[in-house]
């Protein structure tokens, strides 16, 4: 999407990149990775505090106020500041997609890999492990992150994308390409 292209470039990028030099200067980069998950889950687990900190009627001070109270004593002093910062300029709208775009740079600076994993049950560690050494051996990556879903409509196994490659282990996959050869047999 071309507005999102833009609003990455004009917005989160220049934020994200600002709070990735902070890190990177005060040895941070890590713990500022925690704070980004931690306040991703956060504002998305909440459509009020989402629906709160986009608008535009809600004062600047109402939502430093929240925000110390919800993550107050639970972030990084640095964090907590540009917080602050984000309601100073009318920018705290953006707070989850600089999170997202600050997630994206730490994960290129340390070359680690986001497998996004679909799958029709829990995975446990074992299966979780086998998947993260799959992806480094197909990307070439220091490190894997996984993010998992579960979606029912697989029926069985797996669905991996990792950056533009998608594996395809799926039950739900295997019917797919039995379907299209017999349709080429027919």
């Amino acid at each position: 999407m071309k507005g999102n292209t833009i609003l990455n470039t004009k917005v989160l990028e220049p934020y994200a990149q600002a709070l990735l030099s902070l890190g990177q200067s005060n040895n941070l980069v890590d713990a500022f990775g925690d704070d980004a998950r931690l306040i991703l889950e956060t504002v998305n687990s909440s459509d009020e505090l989402q629906t709160f900190l986009e608008s535009p009627f809600g004062g600047d001070d109402a939502k430093k106020a929240v925000l110390k109270q919800i993550f107050g004593g639970k972030i990084q002093p640095f964090m907590e500041n540009f917080i602050m910062i984000l309601v100073d300029r009318r920018r705290i709208m953006f707070l989850a997609g600089i999170c997202q775009q600050y997630q994206v740079l730490m994960r290129q600076l340390k070359g680690i890999v986001l497998a996004e994993v679909r799958s029709a049950v829990e995975l446990n560690d074992a299966q979780k492990e086998q998947i993260k050494q799959r992806v480094k051996t197909v990307t070439s990556a220091n490190e894997v992150e996984i993010a998992s879903e579960i979606d029912p409509d697989l029926i069985g196994g797996v669905v991996i994308k990792a950056g533009s490659q998608v594996i395809d282990a799926s039950l739900k996959g295997q019917l797919r390409q039995i379907s299209l050869r017999l349709a080429g047999l027919a």
